[in-house]
Order: structure tokens, then C-alpha cells, then sequence
């Protein structure tokens, strides 16, 4: 399918998809559409919803088909950050942080994925419950800040701090580490742990996390007596 991103802090990636071809959206990610594009929402069962809320989507998902000829979606970023583009084939799943899922084509599946280190879960920063993108076709996200992208050797290990990953590629593991000293835990100003992600693949690492930014702004917001 054909498509665009255009924009800088706040992108929007517009797809143009053939007569009969379909997009799976999160609901109220439709930006602007031509005429033609059909919109059908859809649930897909009980367990997919539950596993979408859980992940940080909403429990219902909408599908835009072209119908008659070609059509236009576009879907727009939520936050100041960036779009990527990945395109998914069977064995070559992502995750991604919570909430990261913009739209995709219909052969993509979305679903929840549980860190399988407790430790990871509790304290890496993006929680024990993040997302799993699977199937066939292209898949757009939706990350904070700008983008680094870093290719892992297996056994290559990165420390990224809390809040700073936005996605990688399944082969990829996560876990935590404590921050050395007690000195350097206590008053680095890095918390107590950092995220350790160890490859082989690949993973994307976002400058500035929805968190950090509200955390940064609280300061300056004069508070009430």
C-alpha cells in the first residue's frame, strides 16, 4: 500500500489504499479520509478486547475500506514526536510501548505482550504489559520525541533509561538493572533502575517520553492553595 509521512512534531502518515483494501485503525485515529473509505467498527471477541485495554488501546477497532476505487486515510500523532513505518511479516514480530499502535493494513494483528521477567515488568519503565504486533503487512506507530534506531549482535546489550524504549523486535530481551551505589541511586537523579534490552535484533529508542514531558511541565504549573 501506498503512503506518505509528512510533518515534523506532529506527523501524520496518509495511506492510500486500492479499491477493496483495508486499514485497521485505533478508535479516533482517523484524521481525514476521502468519501469512499467505509468505515466498520469491530470488537473481535472478547479476549482481543480485553488484550487491546490492557495494552493501553481502546477495546473496539475501526476498519476503513476503499470502496469503488482508490482511497485516502489519514492518521495523525497524538503527541509531539515522530511515525514509523515496519513492516511485519510472519515471524518477525514487534513490540512496542503502551499505546504506540497508530493504524496498519488489515493483515496485522495487535495484541498484549507480558514482559516475562517479573523485574522487567515492575520496574523497566514501560511496564509488565506492552504491545505485540504480528501477522502480515505494513503497521504504522506512533512515538515520542525523536527516534534512534540500534542494531544488536546477539549477546550486544544497550542500558537505556526508564521510559526511553519504544519498541524492538522480538528476538530482542528485556530486563532491569539496579543502579550502582548508593550514592549514585540516591542522588544521580536516574532512579534506581535502568531498562537493559539484549539482542540480537533491533530497537528503537525514543528522547522524550509522554511521562518525562508532563513531569518537566508539572513544575511550572503554579499550584493551588
Amino acid at each position: 500500500m501506498r503512503y506518505e509521512i509528512k510533518g515534523d512534531t506532529l506527523p501524520v502518515v496518509i495511506l492510500y489504499p486500492e479499491a477493496g483494501e483495508s486499514i485497521i485503525t485505533e478508535g479516533g485515529a482517523m484524521s481525514w479520509m476521502s468519501p469512499n473509505m467505509q468505515m466498520q467498527t469491530s470488537g473481535g471477541g472478547f479476549g482481543k478486547m480485553l488484550g487491546r485495554a490492557f495494552s493501553g488501546e481502546s477495546l473496539f477497532q475501526n476498519i476503513y475500506t476503499a470502496q469503488g476505487g482508490p482511497g485516502m486515510l489519514a492518521c495523525a500523532s497524538s503527541f509531539p514526536g515522530s511515525i514509523q513505518a515496519f513492516q511485519i511479516t510472519p515471524g518477525s514480530s514487534m513490540i512496542f510501548q503502551k499505546s504506540a499502535f497508530l493504524c496498519a493494513e488489515a493483515g496485522v494483528t495487535l495484541s498484549v505482550h507480558f514482559q516475562k521477567r517479573l523485574g522487567a515488568g515492575f520496574f523497566g519503565g514501560e511496564g509488565f504489559i506492552m504491545q505485540k504486533i504480528s501477522g502480515q503487512g505494513l503497521c504504522f506507530a506512533e512515538f515520542d520525541g525523536s527516534v534512534m534506531q540500534y542494531q544488536l549482535q546477539p549477546g550486544q546489550q544497550i542500558i537505556v533509561d526508564t521510559g526511553n524504549l519504544a519498541a524492538m523486535t522480538e528476538s530482542c530481551s528485556m530486563d532491569i538493572k539496579t543502579v550502582p551505589g548508593i550514592k549514585n541511586a540516591l542522588f544521580g537523579g536516574e532512579g534506581l533502575f535502568n531498562t537493559v534490552i539484549t539482542g540480537p535484533g533491533t530497537v528503537w529508542l525514543q528522547t522524550m517520553s509522554v511521562a518525562s514531558l508532563a513531569g518537566v511541565i508539572s513544575k511550572y504549573i503554579p499550584k493551588s492553595n
